[in-house]
């Protein structure tokens, strides 16, 4: 990534501010008015949710299972800017830890609900459901094995409010809503706007880890550090710029259009090198050069990003009774990530390439677009919607600082690695009415529709040097050109995807589905549901949904829901095939990864994908006073019957026979090898204090306790048995602890936000529960203990349309405990890479940031 443009800008940041200042005070006179139709817009339409129920005006307090509503005012009062993030730190049953070295992860970081796959969230925009990204997590990291929307491609800016269901909808939504579902509700204003900077770094103190002072020769001749206090950092300077305007189209429509930009660069989180990075001389002795090497030669932390992003939401009514819709999307990522530090003498360098060891880095290049057009009215008592929503994603890898080690002093030190490309479009047609019963105390809204869905998935090949193997030895040396032994094939760190590996493949299905709502007396609610999905790929299947409130008194009501669901294999569980260099033992050794329906992934024993199957059940009450107080406390129990995972890596003699002519000698493969239960409990307060004089008082608690349980593991194929393998090996302990105990068991989520007069100030913090990051070996398992992680935002309005925000996130520099006083055996990369990646709340320690922002 050219970096050169990008640090003249930030350079440039105090003069930013300083004209976004002045022009907002020359302005200010003019957008009194429209901020305060904005603010009373929005304070009209946050209770009303888009989900949860297909009745139209349905409020949150009313609905038969628990949602969240965050308006724009939360989401904006943080330092974070990444809408995951931002999630995270206001849902204390939402899950972002910000892993590292995990390949395309590292760009594309997943997040859970519920403790459950990233893939068991159903996403939505405008109610419309959103497309996933190309990449699959392969690496572990948590979500290993799924892919899922990038929310983090939704800026902030362009979001009115977020809705959260925490219960399964599959058969009201259709695929993926297993532990619930995230609709994103795009700003609807049709005049005003703002604009907003961002600036920021982590001003940090690693804890645990010590400055690396100076090197010498120990009296043994070998290396001797001298540590001092904890390393004292500065860096991940991150600028965010944001506008938002609407616009009147017609006489009774609107656009509104958002933009973000955001430059962040890297941070870096690792412990020095004490390896030995040069050859010793002839006479035995160490190499100068090794007391002067950056002894910091790994990135472990988040990488270089830069973002653009630009959403569109518009309507315009046509006649009374119909309306044009459409919102859209597009945004542009370039990322950079380090992979694993090659030492000078490292047989995977070349040292007449670089003499001094290399840090090989990923690039991504991705490209996300998506529009929707729909109309919907009012016709013979029915209310219609009908849409098309298409969605693009296309993931370029690169690598760059590189080189392919067989192709010797020659080989070019950048590659093209290949493309992944996902794609879905789908049509919508939804009809709702209330019709009248005689026996019933109110009507029945009455709901039915129809959904065609197609997906596709392209693999794209890189070009021939970054996966091909030349003529060269270990080392880039001159060996013997049809015996070998040969150095490692293809781009070291990312080896690019092979033509064997390319794809274009895609499937479709179609889905219809009934939903009745009504009221048996004035206090009691119900609601069932029934939805019916057909797929080209691997048949139907059919699941239904029963939920009921009750109120007991005007203030407290329970309510509870059952319902069966479902999540399609995706098609990049499908179909992803590639065949990469993986070390054993020093050993170059070729992995593939085989699509579950090839005769290579059969041979293994790969019976093919089918559907995950769910039961969810939830019982919980709510109580809302007539003091500004409220509380809801909700059980959920999920269960998923054949899960998807990725198998381990399977090796040895039986299987190289098996891969022969693959180009492999071990493979991998996705299938339906596991069952699971899901516990918890999700506690939501909040209280509202006015005071006389002192301004208002916004209190809010948040609780989630969640248990993962695997509770049936699959035997071995059968093409497997008796070739020395088991269960741990097809589908290990370490990958079963992950889902077990990678997520915080339970976490709370307390805020307070003050507001008077010019002032206003947010103080947030939150516990996460102990989390674990297991491992194949005892000895090196992290138990990461509980932390509490607090966040303050303090905002002074300038005028009455321009405000300035100061704060940080994470204020009191919290980190987890550092690996090298957390583990039994401490390795060589177990004591280089600090933290554990598992750590829900990172370990980029304390963000301190400025804001400013100008309505108009």
């Amino acid at each position: 990534m050219n970096r050169k443009p990008l640090f003249k800008l930030q350079q440039s940041v105090p003069q930013i501010l300083l004209a976004m200042s002045a022009s907002a005070a020359l302005l200010g006179s003019l957008c009194v008015n429209a901020a305060e139709q904005d603010t009373k817009a929005e304070e009209n339409i946050e209770q009303i949710s888009v989900i949860g129920s297909r009745r139209l005006g349905r409020t949150v307090e009313d609905s038969a299972v628990p949602i969240d509503i965050i308006g724009a005012d939360a989401l904006k009062n943080s330092g974070f800017t990444e809408t995951n993030a931002l999630l995270s730190s206001l849902l204390p049953s939402f899950n972002f830890p910000q892993a590292s070295l995990t390949d395309g992860s590292d760009h594309v970081r997943p997040a859970q609900l519920r403790g459950l796959a990233p893939d068991h969230t159903l996403v939505l925009v405008n109610g419309k459901r959103r497309h996933s990204n190309a990449l699959i997590n392969l690496n572990g990291s948590t979500g290993r094995g799924s892919s899922s929307v990038d929310l983090n491609a939704i800026p902030a800016n362009a979001i009115d409010r977020i809705e959260v269901l925490r219960d399964g909808a599959a058969a009201q939504y259709g695929s993926d809503a297993i532990a619930g579902v995230i609709n994103i509700v795009l700003k609807s204003a049709s005049s005003g706007g703002s604009v907003a900077a961002i600036y920021g770094a982590n001003v940090t103190e690693m804890d645990g880890v010590p400055q690396l002072k100076s090197v010498s020769e120990g009296s043994d001749g070998n290396l001797a550090f001298t540590e001092g206090g904890n390393r004292s950092l500065t860096d991940g300077q991150t600028l965010t710029l944001q506008g938002n305007m609407g616009f009147e189209l017609g006489e009774n429509g609107f656009l509104n259009i958002s933009t973000e930009y955001r430059d962040r660069h890297s941070t870096n989180r690792s412990d020095y090198d004490q390896r030995e990075n040069y050859a010793r001389l002839e006479d035995g002795s160490l190499d100068p050069r090794e007391l002067t090497v950056n002894r910091y030669n790994h990135n472990f932390g988040n990488g270089d990003v830069e973002d653009f992003s630009v959403f569109y939401n518009s309507a315009l009514q046509l006649t009374n009774d119909a309306e044009l819709y459409s919102f859209g999307s597009y945004s542009k990522r370039e990322g950079e990530g380090g992979g694993f530090y090659r030492r000078a003498s490292d047989s995977r360098n070349i040292e007449e390439i670089y003499p001094d060891g290399f840090l090989p880095v990923i690039t991504s290049d991705i490209n996300d677009f998506s529009l929707a057009l729909g109309v919907k009215g009012f016709v013979s008592e029915w209310n219609y919607d009908v849409s098309a929503v298409y969605g693009q994603d296309a993931f370029e890898f690169g690598v760059t600082n590189s080189l392919n080690t067989s192709y010797g002093p020659s080989s070019q030190t950048s590659f093209d690695a290949g493309t992944l490309t996902y794609d879905q479009l789908t049509l919508n047609v939804d009809f709702s009415r209330e019709v009248d019963v005689s026996f019933l105390e109110s009507s029945v809204n009455v709901a039915v529709g129809a959904e065609y869905r197609r997906e596709g998935y392209q693999i794209d090949a890189g070009e021939e040097a970054s996966y091909a193997q030349g003529t060269f030895g270990p080392g880039g040396e001159v060996t013997d050109p049809v015996d070998g032994p040969f150095g490692a094939a293809g781009a070291q760190v990312f080896p690019g995807f092979t033509p064997e590996s390319e794809g274009d493949n895609s499937r479709h299905n179609v889905s219809f589905y009934i939903d009745l709502e009504t009221y048996l007396t004035d206090d009691w609610n119900i609601a069932v549901a029934a939805r019916y999905e057909d797929y080209s790929d691997f048949g139907d299947t059919l699941n239904g949904k029963i939920a009921t409130r009750y109120s007991l008194t005007e203030d407290l009501a329970i309510r509870a829901s059952a319902s069966t669901g479902f999540r399609a294999p995706s098609l990049q569980q499908q179909y992803f095939t590639s065949v990469a260099t993986v070390f054993v033992d020093g050993e170059p050794t070729e992995t593939g990864t085989f699509a579950p329906g090839s005769d290579v992934a059969k041979a293994l024993g790969s019976p093919g994908l089918d559907a995950e199957e769910a039961t969810n059940y939830g019982v919980g009450f709510t109580w809302s006073t007539d003091f500004n107080f409220s509380l809801s406390v909700d059980y959920y129990q999920i269960l998923i019957d054949d899960r998807i995972v990725l198998s381990n890596n399977l090796s040895g003699a039986a299987i190289a026979d098996l891969l022969q002519g693959t180009g492999a000698n071990q493979g991998r493969f996705f299938l339906n090898a596991i069952d699971s239960k899901t516990r918890g409990v999700d506690v939501v307060a909040s209280y509202n204090v006015a005071t006389d004089g002192y301004g208002d008082i916004a209190f809010n608690l948040g609780y989630n306790y969640g248990k993962n349980e695997v509770t049936n593991i699959i035997d071995p194929p059968a093409e497997l048995q008796g070739a020395g393998f088991d269960q741990d090996n097809l589908f290990s302990g370490t990958e079963l602890r992950r889902f077990e105990v990678s997520t915080p068991r339970n976490k709370y989520n307390l805020s307070a936000t003050w507001t008077n007069d010019d002032i206003r100030t947010t103080l947030r913090t939150t516990r996460y529960g102990e989390t674990q990051d297991p491992s194949s070996t005892a000895e090196l398992n992290e138990v990461l203990k509980p932390k509490w992680i607090t966040d303050l935002d303090v905002a002074y309005s300038l005028t009455e349309n321009v405000s300035l925000s100061v704060g940080a996130n994470n204020i009191f520099d919290v980190y987890p405990d550092a690996t090298r006083e957390n583990v039994d055996d401490l390795t060589t990369f177990s004591r280089l890479f600090a933290y554990s990646s598992f750590s829900p709340y990172g370990f980029n320690g304390r963000y301190v940031y400025g804001k400013i922002e100008m309505k108009f």
